[in-house]
């Protein structure tokens, strides 16, 4: 059993300058709580996960106006937001060591690039859960 097989793809993917706002939207929308940050060429910068743009929201004790709050979140980039040193694996990695790597690190995913550093996928905990009842279910 290998990454490839059960992976995510195709992938959502955001670049630096997608806004906080546009960036949460999209987690929200698509239902997933991370996503790989890529540059024009479809390289993998970074990582942005829900958890990265709920710290970076505003506290409801703020004295900032809704305005104020708005116009400063439209303002956000993910670049400041996303972590730039992500771990990975390639579509060949067996799905044991990804799921040993997500369990050291306590990751709930991990990209999955190419030899070119392209984003082909994601693997996450959720994909290794529905393997495992699978198997169990056989």
């Amino acid at each position: 059993m290998v990454v490839r097989d059960y992976m995510s793809s195709p992938v959502v993917t955001v670049t630096p300058e997608t806004s906080f706002q546009d960036a949460l939207a999209l987690l929200r929308q698509r239902k997933i709580r991370r996503v790989p940050v890529v540059d024009k060429a479809g390289s993998l910068v970074g990582i942005i996960t829900e958890r990265d743009l709920l710290h970076a929201a505003p506290s409801p004790a703020t004295s900032l106006s809704v305005w104020e709050l708005n116009y400063l979140l439209w303002r956000l980039q993910v670049e400041g937001l996303m972590t730039r040193k992500v771990l990975t694996v390639q579509p060949d990695t067996p799905l044991q060591d990804a799921a040993q790597l997500m369990l050291e690190h306590k990751f709930g995913g991990l990209p999955v690039v190419d030899d070119h550093h392209q984003v082909v996928g994601v693997i996450t905990e959720t994909d290794i859960f529905r393997v495992f009842v699978k198997l169990l279910t056989k």
